[in-house]
């Protein structure tokens, strides 16, 4: 059987929660984690149609990119239109799970799909996200001692990586001091047998580290040295960077754009010289006008995402800025929702799946120019 629980841990590895902004507000949103899945459905927003198609199609589970639940809430009363979307959801048997800013940093996510279907060679992110910080402790430990430190220090949540647990590096080693008496004249060379232990820690546990430490250690002053490790970047970020197959006009590849996205009333349209020559791109699903300045110094010849404004771009382009494509917010997202189904169905071959098709976006009338 294949429980709510067995879908959350899929999408938990494939998009660590651990990557969402500290503002978000994402994982699962109302459901039990013990009850039976059969039937996933997965889409951009949360609407009242898509939640609809939810129940109309007996889901067990709605997965999907935007939170319903973002900003400060106090009431999910059901007179509230989102309350009122919860209780629907709660009463017909169906989760709501999230996966947003956690998405969008994730490799791949929600960047590496909206670059897939443009056919671009993806090169790296478009602002990385540094590895996690770890602290590198190194303590001396006399070697009668050293299994009973150990395990003081596991408990306090060092020596953990992603698939394994206790770890440590022992290497036999001998201490030598001299003590020094009251009086001030030293005393013969001392020798003692120890092991030189390694473990790693996340940095918010080093006061439970250090406390452990010294609960164990048989020295009132034990020797230890921290050092905490370079943070580089990383394969995880916001958007991506890559190249098309091969050179082509701003013009062309605007059309592109345009046939790979869903249609919207928003459409797709471009600033810059429409014979500019572009080659290598960046994206970013979603809105991404706050990256303008990070594609330009990456000195890529394109830039394409959503929600763009005018005075931003227009100062982008007097300063020399690669072209912009700006694109509905929905549809840079919606290619994320094939990559999420494939995902879960690759983890989860019982479930049934499906994507939305519905247009979430809000915009709906375009007038002709």
């Amino acid at each position: 059987m294949t429980t709510l629980a067995d879908l959350i841990g899929v999408l938990d590895a494939a998009y660590p929660p651990a990557l969402a902004e500290p503002w978000d507000s994402v994982g699962l949103v109302c459901g039990d984690p013990a009850e039976e899945l059969t039937r996933v459905l997965f889409a951009v927003d949360a609407t009242a149609a898509v939640v609809d198609e939810a129940i109309d199609w007996r889901a067990q589970a709605l997965v999907v990119h935007h939170p319903l639940l973002l900003r400060g809430v106090d009431t999910v009363a059901a007179s509230t239109p989102k309350g009122a979307l919860l209780h629907r959801l709660i009463r017909s048997g169906c989760a709501l799970f999230t996966a947003h800013t956690n998405a969008d940093s994730a490799d791949p996510g929600v960047s590496d799909a909206l670059a897939a279907v443009l056919g671009l060679t993806v090169t790296g992110p478009l602002d990385a996200k540094p590895e996690s910080a770890v602290d590198h402790w190194v303590i001396q430990v006399p070697r009668t001692h050293t299994d009973a430190v150990l395990a003081a220090l596991f408990a306090a949540g060092a020596g953990r990586r992603e698939h394994a647990c206790d770890c440590a590096l022992r290497v036999p080693a001998t201490e030598q001091f001299r003590p020094t008496p009251e009086q001030g004249s030293l005393t013969e060379l001392q020798h003692v047998e120890e092991d030189r232990v390694e473990v790693t820690a996340p940095p918010a546990a080093r006061s439970a580290v250090l406390a452990a430490l010294r609960t164990a250690h048989p020295s009132a002053d034990p020797a230890y040295h921290i050092s905490e490790r370079a943070q580089l970047p990383s394969s995880l970020g916001i958007g991506r960077v890559g190249t098309l197959p091969e050179p082509e006009s701003l013009r062309a590849f605007t059309e592109r754009v345009g046939r790979a996205l869903p249609p919207t009333a928003w459409g797709v349209r471009a600033a810059g010289d429409p014979d500019r020559t572009v080659y290598t791109v960046a994206v970013c699903g979603g809105a991404g006008d706050s990256y303008l300045g990070r594609a330009a110094r990456l000195g890529v010849d394109v830039y394409l995402t959503s929600d763009l404004r005018h005075h931003p771009v227009d100062e982008h382009l007097r300063k020399g800025g690669p072209a912009v494509v700006d694109a509905a917010h929905w549809a840079t997202e919606f290619p994320w929702c094939a990559q999420a189904e494939t995902v879960v169905r690759t983890a989860l071959p019982g479930l049934e799946t499906r994507v939305s098709t519905l247009r979430t976006d809000p915009w709906t009338v375009r007038a002709p120019g």
